[in-house]
């Protein structure tokens, strides 16, 4: 019976697969978590460790690091449905990127492989300024980036975490791709105003160009392709393409999203901007 079955969370131990997991451990189901740490250890790297990761699992959550945008990521992922389908795992859901070449080919390699598939295109998240690359600019009080002006709907990671363990456990959400965006369109600026209301500790945002951006990369030590990923997310990704909102979590969920501000006031509250 598939309830009983563990749900592979590649991932599991990121923004949106914690939360996937402990929402899933939380009614009692049995989760697997797809990391280099796991017994079994799960490796995009390493191909030869997957079927082990994929015993016996009723179902599988798919993130893709560094980001399904980075060269590659779609034949890694077809590589891993298939080897999915070829166990016996057909319900899958993907998460995916607004705006993005590379993350689009990889929804249309699962779309065509067959499975009961799921995938969840969202927005860029919230948590990135309070768990991720932004955190460092917020505590210092500038979060300096090349993304020009431009608004962005920030989705909160819980809501995406919402919507998977929904497609993952319930009916009606196989064959359905669910962009997922906040209510509204924040700027960078704009947003980092939100966290400094919240915070009560002054948070601005500077624009640089892009090659200035990459010279203080290379300067702190970042790898050259990590580098060139990030220019093409905050450039290319957000150059007004995904200006708009979508209604994926009202559908998937029958609510509406999480507001920033609320998100802000939540991150604050938690203490990770105290500093």
């Amino acid at each position: 019976m598939q309830e009983r079955k563990p749900i592979l969370v590649v991932g599991g131990t990121g923004k949106t697969g914690r939360r996937v997991a402990e929402r899933l451990t939380a009614r009692g189901l049995p989760v697997r978590i797809g990391s280099r740490a796991a017994s079994p250890a799960f490796d995009w790297e390493n191909p030869s460790g997957w079927a082990a990761a994929l015993d016996g699992a009723g179902a599988a959550y798919i993130t893709y690091y560094p980001d399904l945008a980075a060269p590659g990521a779609p034949e890694a992922v077809g590589a891993l449905v298939d080897q999915a389908l070829a166990q016996g795992v057909r319900r899958l859901v993907l998460l995916s990127g607004r705006g993005e070449a590379e993350a689009q080919r990889a929804e249309r390699v699962l779309q065509e492989s067959g499975a009961d598939w799921t995938i969840v295109r969202a927005s860029w998240f919230s948590q990135n300024f309070s768990e991720s690359v932004l955190l460092e600019g917020v505590l210092a009080g500038e979060i300096v980036l090349p993304a020009d002006e431009v608004g962005e709907p920030f989705v909160d990671a819980d809501d995406i975490a919402d919507v998977v363990v929904a497609a993952l456990k319930e009916d009606g959400h196989a064959g359905q791709l669910y962009e997922v965006t906040g209510p509204r369109l924040l700027t960078f600026s704009e947003a980092a105003a939100e966290i400094a209301k919240a915070s009560g500790r002054p948070v601005r945002y500077t624009r640089v160009p892009a090659d200035a951006f990459a010279a203080a990369m290379a300067e702190q030590g970042s790898p050259a392709e990590v580098t060139e990923l990030l220019l093409y997310l905050f450039t290319t990704v957000l150059d007004g393409r995904n200006a708009c909102l979508a209604d994926g979590v009202q559908r998937a969920l029958g609510r509406p999203p999480k507001d920033f501000a609320d998100y802000a006031r939540d991150a604050a509250a938690s203490g990770v901007w105290a500093g």
